[in-house]
């Protein structure tokens, strides 16, 4: 055996040794990690006719008018493939599009440096994950709006591990501009990897932060480069340039993923009124065709790799041109994206939104619509389900709690035994033995189910109001900030490999030494 085998034999079993799925500690009391499953019928607003309607709208987008590759690599690639090239501008005919769309897996896995965190994408599963990329904080404590920095992206990140309901770990939860651009990255994803044990994310922002996540993911799960590509350990998100563009950084990033067999998913952000047309069934058909466009160039790449196609379709204030989220409009996006999914065969991406700017009713019920339809859209995975203010522009810890308050409420919605109608879960016998005058508390059905018959809520207050206002009238967003001081102070580490993390460090030493990515493109 080679010491470079050997040391390679000694990473993967460091790196897998002890691993264990946690189930946090003593500061709440929550559900165990699974993978939940969506058994609900999807809703599907379309008629067959809409479902064709829709679907000849967006391949006369990609076939009439076209999508700009910003990207000379991309536009030689798609112009060798078949497609129709002129200068930036790339169109592609209906059947090479429904070809390589078909190439595309229905589900697939993604296995990250602990195994037991493996998640699968599709399936009718149903996978939620941080708030990602604002460059703003707030917390009760803090008091105001601020600007990220790496404190509060790695409390975040230590929510992020700590709740089971939370399945990958997406982007930055916070961005932190106290670290310099060009090496942020590097920084942040050497917090992700010792804090967290999830699924990693990586920004596609040009071609050293790609290059550099994949090392620094392979290096922590301890695989060669082979497995590293065998099979996707981590993903990227792009999103186009709506209206109908693709920019250089982020297809540079996609292709790079594509090459290694990595997690892909395109989710435009189109927004009804401003960067599509007003019309929710336009917005989606555009929509649709900037992800699909996408989709095409990684299957072109390597046919079979993993896409999921995402939606970000809402609407803006048209009083004031502001984003809005987890509108009416939003949900039917969403519902007809869903649809429109399942008819290509491919999983999809949708998101936890509100405009709200603080952990307030606003915040909550735009952030539970949203949600609702996640479930209701058939979406497998359900970005920034956890922590998001402000359209983006604010993460929270409080509203990160509160959020993963609802995600277990509809974790546990989606259980079967709650719609159970075995002979015992009908319970004809106890109904008998009760009577018309009788009550239900004493019976041995109750007695031997009332711990886990119902879910039962870690910050939700079941008192009543005299019992609230005595024990000091403490408001929901209140709670949830004495719960995240009490998990920072509980958190304990994810078990790492001691020489893994010491290569990671090496790794992020030398790349800021040779001066980590540029911040310009």
């Amino acid at each position: 055996m080679s010491d470079s085998d050997a040391m390679t034999k000694r990473r993967r079993g460091g790196g897998r040794a002890g691993h264990a799925t946690r189930r946090g500690t003593a500061a709440i009391e929550q559900m165990p990690w699974r993978l939940p499953v969506n058994h609900d019928r999807p809703t599907e607003p379309l008629t067959p006719e809409g479902v064709e309607r829709m679907h000849n709208a967006t391949m006369r987008i990609l076939e009439e008018i076209g999508i700009e590759f910003l990207n000379p690599e991309a536009v030689e690639i798609l112009r060798k493939a078949g497609c129709t090239v002129n200068g930036e501008n790339v169109r592609m005919g209906r059947d090479m599009v429904m070809e390589y769309v078909g190439m595309a897996p229905a589900s697939f896995t993604i296995t990250p440096r602990n195994p037991d965190r493996t998640i699968t994408i599709g399936d009718r599963h149903i996978l939620f994950g941080n708030v990602s990329s604002p460059p703003n904080y707030y917390d009760m404590e803090v008091g105001t709006k601020v600007s990220g920095t790496r404190e509060m992206c790695r409390n975040l990140l230590k929510l992020t591990q700590y709740f089971n309901c939370i399945h990958f770990a997406g982007g930055y939860p916070v961005e932190p501009v106290d670290l310099h651009a060009s090496t942020r990255h590097l920084d942040v994803l050497f917090d992700k990897l010792t804090l967290t044990d999830k699924v990693m994310h990586a920004y596609s922002l040009g071609p050293e932060r790609v290059e550099d996540v994949m090392e620094m993911v392979r290096i922590a799960g301890g695989l060669t480069h082979d497995e590293f590509d065998a099979k996707p350990h981590m993903y990227t998100n792009i999103n186009s340039t709506s209206p109908l563009k693709h920019d250089w950084p982020m297809l540079d990033g996609w292709m790079r993923m594509a090459r290694r067999g990595q997690g892909l998913v395109v989710t435009p952000f189109t927004l009804a009124g401003a960067m599509a047309p007003v019309t929710m069934a336009g917005a989606v058909a555009q929509s649709l065709a900037e992800g699909l466009c996408a989709i095409v160039l990684a299957q072109i790449i390597k046919p079979g790799v993993p896409c999921v196609i995402g939606t970000f379709t809402s609407n803006v204030d048209m009083k004031s041109g502001a984003p809005a989220f987890g509108t009416p409009e939003y949900m039917r996006a969403t519902q007809m994206t869903g649809q429109m999914a399942r008819y290509y065969g491919l999983p999809m991406r949708s998101s936890g939104v509100c405009a709200a700017n603080v952990p307030d009713g606003q915040a909550m019920w735009e952030t539970e619509h949203s949600l609702w339809a996640a479930i209701q859209s058939g979406t497998h995975m359900v970005y920034h389900a956890a922590g998001w203010l402000e359209g983006g522009l604010v993460a929270s810890p409080e509203k990160f709690i509160m959020d993963c308050e609802v995600l277990q409420q509809l974790q546990r919605y989606m259980e079967p035994e709650i719609w159970d109608t075995s002979d015992d879960a009908l319970a004809l016998d106890t109904i008998a033995e009760v009577g018309p005058n009788g009550h239900f508390f004493g019976t041995q059905h109750t007695q031997d189910r009332y711990t886990k018959a119902f879910y039962q809520p870690f910050l939700s207050d079941w008192k009543n109001f005299e019992a609230w206002e005595s024990a000091g009238a403490v408001w929901t967003p209140e709670r949830a900030h004495m719960l995240y001081k009490r998990i920072l102070d509980d958190f304990e580490d994810p078990p790492m490999d001691a020489a893994i993390r010491e290569e990671l460090s090496d790794f992020v030493e030398r790349r800021r030494s040779e001066g980590g990515a540029p911040t310009d493109f």
